[in-house]
């Protein structure tokens, strides 16, 4: 399937589900996870008309930023050693994996800029998840005052891959209200207006939840491109 056509369908699910629930699908940022596929088909991608692309691992990134550079908008979206931030800092716009005090110490002290993260929540509690406890991040959004060089631009999280709504919509709505919390504390370093939740199976539910970034891979670019 051509990327255009992919784009096609997943713009319709959005404005539908926009519509459902009252939203404006111009609220709704689409990021292609491109982390499986080759940078000409995430340049291909990019031709149909997505503007943020998302990668997993440094190198992921670094290759295809070699050749498209600062045409898409560059979110991290994947687990962020420290010793990595280095390699990736100056090339992104948004990192989704801010979980501990000891990254936003390396972000903020390799960044030239300001760099907006999410902070990443494990609302499922599945061991297999990085993130936070719910429980933690209203005080862990407060520990990152000092570090000038960090926007806490919103929350992510990384729903459980199943198949029950219930489920799923659980999961959306804690890290919508969590992020509302956040909102409430009124922090100029802390605006929190970004919700990143929702992939290829969940993201229509995770917009009529709240989400304002869906991480789209295998229904926008596929597994191989």
């Amino acid at each position: 399937m051509r990327v255009a056509d992919n784009l096609e369908q997943i713009q319709q699910n959005i404005n539908r589900a926009c519509l459902k629930v009252n939203r404006n699908p111009e609220e709704i940022k689409v990021i292609a996870v491109t982390k499986y596929v080759t940078t000409e088909r995430a340049a291909e991608a990019l031709e149909a008309g997505v503007t943020n692309l998302g990668e997993n691992r440094d190198e992921g990134l670094l290759t295809k930023w070699e050749v498209l550079k600062d045409k898409p908008v560059w979110h991290f979206i994947g687990t962020l050693q420290t010793r990595k931030v280095k390699n990736i800092i100056d090339k992104v716009e948004y990192i989704h994996s801010l979980d501990r005090i000891s990254l936003a110490e390396e972000i903020n002290k390799r960044a030239g800029n300001k760099i907006k993260c999410l902070v990443q929540v494990n609302v499922s509690k599945e061991e297999s998840k990085h993130g936070l406890r719910s429980n933690e991040v209203i005080d862990f959004v407060k520990n990152l005052e000092p570090y000038e060089n960090i926007i806490v631009a919103g929350l992510m999280t990384m729903a459980p891959y199943t198949d029950d709504e219930s489920t799923l919509r659980s999961c959306f709505r804690k890290l919508r209200d969590l992020r509302n919390q956040v909102k409430e504390l009124q922090l100029d370093y802390a605006p929190c207006e970004e919700l990143s939740m929702g992939m290829s199976n969940d993201y229509i539910m995770a917009i009529e939840e709240g989400a304002t970034m869906v991480r789209i891979g295998t229904a926008l670019v596929g597994e191989d491109g």
